[in-house]
């Protein structure tokens, strides 16, 4: 857990670079690297563009430190689109641009035997090919068991700062100080097949697969609740085959095996729903004081 009077303490943002993709699309990249600042900035233009409604405008896709608008150029003129871009971006503090979002309750069964089974057999593509992928980030993270490390990597919350790659997958930025993120590297060869709803970490993004697939992210454990609903048979899918957004937080809860066996009945009945709570995301208050507002916002989730 992070110290109670630590702050994230980041560079300031370099000027962003304005450029065109093709005939249909504004590209802006906000920092060649991923930072909560680049991110929460993003998010806070793409936010603003779209409440503004602005003819012409088709999807806006932000990113990790980068967000994407696609435009119909028979509607609005491409140069007074990025006009009104830049005039957003000038708007807007870095700190200081709150937003809604949400943070979610995501049961988790660790060391679980099914992601287990899969990492077994592809130990000649790993860094450790005697040991558990826990084994190894445990090892190289300097935690003395991999129980240690299962608590530091679900003791803080997670931030989603993108959706995709494949449809529904987040890709999850721990809320700490950067001195103080769990960094582990990406198999040395890709596996050719992962569990759907497997936990994963590679680098320092946490990452849940939505659908079964290959993937070269260390795998620690199985999330009991579906992520990415094709038939939208569940509740939380009836307006999205995809649950996860851009901005929400994420607060991973260890289960044991007879908690996930329940979880996964009620999925099975169409019945699972995500425990959410809707909140005011305050960057300036993340900050300042990363482990106090971590410990509020969980408070806030099983408080009610």
């Amino acid at each position: 857990m992070v110290p109670a009077g630590s702050r994230i303490v980041e560079p300031e943002l370099p000027p962003a670079r304005y450029t065109w993709g093709g005939d249909e699309f504004v590209m802006v990249e906000l920092d060649e690297a991923m930072s909560f600042r680049a991110n929460f900035k993003a998010l806070a233009i793409t936010n603003e563009l779209r409440s503004r409604a602005v003819d012409g405008v088709v999807e806006i896709a932000p990113a990790n430190a980068s967000y994407l608008v696609r435009f119909d150029p028979d509607v609005v003129d491409p140069r007074r689109l990025m006009d009104e871009l830049r005039e957003i971006e000038a708007g807007i503090a870095d700190e200081e641009a709150t937003f809604e979002t949400r943070i979610v309750d995501v049961p988790a069964l660790y060391d679980d035997p099914w992601t287990r089974e899969t990492l077994m057999r592809f130990r000649d593509r790993h860094q450790n090919p005697d040991g558990t992928d826990l084994e190894y980030v445990a090892r190289i993270n300097d935690f003395a068991t991999t129980d240690e490390f299962v608590e530091a990597h679900h003791g803080s919350p997670f931030y989603v700062s993108m959706v995709g790659f494949v449809p529904g997958l987040p890709w999850a930025f721990q809320m700490v100080p950067r001195d103080k993120m769990l960094q582990v590297p990406k198999y040395i060869r890709p596996r050719t097949d992962t569990p759907a709803l497997a936990l994963s970490q590679g680098g320092a993004f946490a990452a849940i697969y939505p659908v079964r697939g290959p993937g070269g992210y260390q795998l620690f454990g199985m999330c009991a609740m579906p992520i990415f609903d094709l038939r939208m048979e569940l509740p939380d899918f009836r307006d999205n085959v995809v649950f996860f957004r851009h901005g929400d937080i994420l607060k991973i809860r260890p289960v044991d095996r007879e908690e996930y066996d329940e979880i996964r009945v009620a999925v099975e009945a169409k019945k699972a729903r995500y425990r959410v709570e809707d909140i005011v995301f305050q960057p300036h208050e993340f900050f300042a004081n990363p482990a106090a507002y971590n410990a509020a916002l969980v408070e806030e989730l099983y408080s009610t």
